[in-house]
C-alpha cells in the first residue's frame, strides 16, 4: 500500500475500495436496510452470546455494570478499528491528513444522516459530545443578544431536569448576555406525557410574560438523564411552532441507539446526540443536526480554527491537531450493530423489554415502584429504593452509590428525589420515594447483574443500614 493513499475502513482516501469489497456499510433502521445507500445484509445467524462476551471482554467482570447510560460502551471490534486508524496517522500523518481525514469524516456524516433520516448531509456535524453541541447553539443565541438581533429580556425555555452542563451553558452564554432563562418544572415520578405537556405550556406562557417577551429558543431533552424519562419531543416541538418559539434545540444525549430518532418526524431546528453512549462508538463523539432552511442561523464551533467560515461541519472536522479517529469509526459501529437481529431497532426493542423486566423485578423485591410508565422509559428505568436506606440528600445518594460500588461491586447511579412543595420532610417520605436507582440495559448485560443489585440492597435493608452510617468522605 502506497503511503500517500492510506486505506481506511476499507476505503482509500480517494474513495477507491482498498480491500477488494465493493459493498458499503448499510444502515438497518427498524429492521430494514436504508434504500438511500447500498445496504449490507444482516448476518443470517445473529451474533452469539459468546461473541458478545468477547466483544466486551475488556470490561471488569467483577463489576455488575448496570450503568451504561453514563459513559456508554464500545466493543472490541470498533476499538480495534480505531487503533488501526491511530497507527495509520502515526505512520504518516501528512498522508492521513490530506488524503483520508476529511473523506472519512464525510463518510461518517453520511452514515449518521441515514440513521437519523436527515434530508442533507450538510445538516450533520460531528462534535465531541452533546455538551459541545449545546455550547454551539447557546453561543449563537449569545451573539444574537450582543448584536442586537434579540432584545434584552427575551426568553429561552428549558426543562428543570436538563443536564447540568447544559443548564450551566444557558447561564454562561444566555443569562450573561441579557436573556431570560425559564425552567419547566416537571413532576417525578411521572404518570403520563400529559403532565409534561401541561407544565411545558405553562412555562411558555410565563416566558412570554403576557407578550412582552419573545421566546427565542426552547431546549427540550429527548431523554432526561437523572431522573431518566422519555420526553414527548415531537408534541413539544409542535407546541413550540404553534406558540411562535423561534428555534427548538433537542438535547438528545441518550437518544441514538436508545430510541427511534427521526429528524423529519421530530421537526426540531437543532438536535444533538452522543454516539458513544448507546451507539457503540468510542468516547467521545456526538452529532449535531442543524435543519437547513432559508432562515437557518449561522452556527460556529467554539474552537476557531483555519476552517472558520466554511460551515459548521467543516469547522467541527478540524479544530487543530488532535485524535480524530473516534469520528471515523461510525461505519464500524454500524457494522457491529448490524450483527444483531433487527439492527439498531432490534437492539433498542430488546434493551427496553429487558430493562423493564429487570426494573419490575427489583421493584417487587424492594416493595417499591418504577418512576415512570413503560411508554416513557427507554433502555434506562428509574426504580424506587427502600425508604429505610435513609437517602436524605444528593450527598447521601453519592455515598450510597460509592458504598454499592466498593462493598458490593455494583455500579449504579442513585437519584435523590428532593421534596417538592407540599411534600413531607426528606426523612419522613410519606407517599414519596426518596431515592431511585437508574438501571440501564445494554447488549452485554445479563440477569445476574441485576440480581446482584437486588441482593445488595436487600442485605442493606436486613442489616439495618442507613446512609447516616457512612462517612462523609
Amino acid at each position: 500500500m502506497a503511503v500517500d493513499r492510506i486505506a481506511v475502513n476499507g476505503h482509500r482516501g480517494d474513495g477507491v475500495v482498498a480491500n477488494g469489497r465493493h459493498e458499503d456499510v448499510g444502515v438497518v433502521v427498524n429492521g430494514e436496510g436504508d434504500d438511500r445507500r447500498v445496504s449490507k445484509k444482516l448476518r443470517k445467524f445473529p451474533i452469539s452470546a459468546e461473541e458478545i462476551r468477547q466483544e466486551f471482554g475488556h470490561h471488569d467482570r467483577g463489576i455488575a455494570r448496570v450503568n451504561n447510560g453514563s459513559f456508554g460502551s464500545c466493543p472490541a471490534s470498533v476499538l480495534a478499528a480505531q487503533k488501526r486508524l491511530q497507527e495509520l496517522w502515526l505512520r504518516h500523518p501528512e498522508a492521513f491528513f490530506y488524503d483520508v481525514l476529511q473523506p472519512s469524516i464525510l463518510r461518517s456524516r453520511q452514515v449518521i444522516r441515514s440513521l437519523i433520516n436527515a434530508e442533507y448531509v450538510e445538516e450533520v456535524s460531528i462534535v465531541d459530545n452533546a455538551t459541545t453541541a449545546a455550547a454551539i447553539v447557546f453561543q449563537h443565541v449569545q451573539r444574537a443578544f450582543y448584536e442586537g438581533v434579540y432584545e434584552k429580556g427575551d426568553s429561552i425555555v428549558m426543562l428543570h431536569y436538563a443536564y447540568g452542563s447544559v443548564k450551566k451553558s444557558a447561564q454562561a452564554y444566555v443569562a450573561r448576555a441579557g436573556g431570560n432563562v425559564v425552567e419547566v418544572p416537571l413532576p417525578f415520578p411521572v404518570k403520563s406525557e400529559e403532565e409534561v405537556v401541561v407544565q411545558f405550556r405553562k412555562a411558555l406562557e410565563a416566558a412570554k410574560d403576557g407578550g412582552r417577551r419573545k421566546v427565542r429558543l426552547a431546549v427540550i431533552d429527548h431523554i432526561t438523564s437523572m431522573p431518566s424519562v422519555v420526553i414527548p419531543v415531537k408534541r413539544l416541538t409542535k407546541i413550540c411552532r404553534e406558540e411562535g418559539v423561534e428555534h427548538v434545540f433537542v438535547d438528545a444525549a441518550h437518544a441514538i441507539g436508545n430510541v427511534e430518532v427521526d429528524m423529519k418526524e421530530i421537526g426540531a431546528d437543532f438536535y444533538a446526540s452522543n454516539l458513544y453512549k448507546w451507539f457503540f462508538c468510542p468516547p467521545s463523539a456526538a452529532f449535531l443536526y442543524c435543519r437547513k432552511s432559508p432562515t437557518s442561523p449561522d452556527l460556529h464551533h467554539p474552537v476557531v480554527s483555519s476552517e472558520y467560515g466554511k460551515g459548521l461541519p467543516m469547522e467541527s472536522g478540524w479544530v487543530g491537531a488532535r485524535d480524530y479517529t473516534v469520528q471515523l469509526v461510525v461505519p464500524d459501529a454500524v457494522d457491529f450493530v448490524n450483527r444483531f437481529e433487527g439492527g439498531v431497532a432490534g437492539i433498542t426493542r430488546r434493551n427496553h423489554e429487558k430493562v423493564l423486566e429487570m426494573g419490575e423485578m427489583l421493584a417487587d423485591a424492594w416493595g417499591t415502584c418504577l418512576g415512570s410508565p413503560p411508554a416513557m422509559t427507554c433502555s434506562m428505568v428509574m426504580v424506587g429504593l427502600p425508604s429505610s436506606l435513609g437517602v436524605a440528600s444528593d450527598k447521601d445518594a453519592q455515598k450510597l452509590r460509592r458504598h454499592l460500588r466498593e462493598v458490593f461491586r455494583v455500579e449504579v447511579p442513585i437519584y435523590y428525589n428532593s421534596p417538592k412543595e407540599g411534600d413531607d420532610g426528606p426523612l419522613e417520605p410519606i407517599n414519596r420515594t426518596a431515592a431511585y436507582a437508574r438501571i440501564s440495559h445494554q447488549v452485554y448485560n445479563v440477569a445476574d447483574d441485576y440480581y446482584k443489585l437486588r441482593d445488595a440492597v436487600r442485605k442493606l435493608v436486613v442489616d439495618g443500614f442507613t446512609c447516616r452510617s457512612l462517612s462523609s468522605n
